[in-house]
């Protein structure tokens, strides 16, 4: 099948467009496919898509929002919605306000828990568990209660045991 829009090269590249409820498939050679990435790159890009996650339920005046800059590098949240990209790592305390919402649109949570290996054997909801038991024990140690850090604890000598029986 040869290019759409060349009409000499093999298409490599299948592309659907819905622009107005109107449907378009494209057959694209590797050039063209990437001369109209960059078209709609234009069009709607990175920085388009999070601006607009972030407008979401937003709550927060704009003019409130503008006036806000990082001390660090002067960036504004503005700017963020421009580019896509904040200005440091300062910029994640200073528009945490505005960031948590959008977090948690984009990866459904506003905590990192990082990955988990797939050999371990226990379900991420298992690991998860044992990861919120652990830190409600040195929690309930740094408190003084002891009898809750005891109970804690063997909860998770339970669930490690029942994980290592499983695997």
């Amino acid at each position: 099948m040869l290019c759409d829009i060349c009409g000499a090269k093999e298409a490599t590249v299948h592309l659907t467009e819905i622009i107005n409820d109107q449907v378009t498939k494209l057959n694209l050679c590797e050039e063209c496919a990437k001369e109209k990435g960059t078209e709609m790159e234009e069009h709607f890009g990175l920085s388009d898509l999070l601006a607009g996650l972030s407008d979401m339920g937003a709550t927060i005046e704009p003019e409130a929002v503008a006036a806000v800059k990082c001390p660090n590098c002067g960036f504004s949240y503005q700017d963020f919605r421009k580019t896509g990209r904040l200005g440091c790592s300062e910029c994640y305390e200073v528009f945490k306000k505005q960031l948590t919402p959008l977090l948690k649109r984009i990866h459904g949570s506003d905590r990192h828990i990082g990955k988990i290996p797939l050999k371990i054997g226990k379900t991420p909801k298992d690991l998860i568990t044992l990861q919120e038991l652990r830190m409600g024990m040195e929690k309930a140690i740094q408190m003084e209660e002891f009898e809750e850090a005891a109970r804690l604890r063997d909860k998770i000598r339970e669930l490690e045991k029942k994980g290592k029986g499983d695997a």
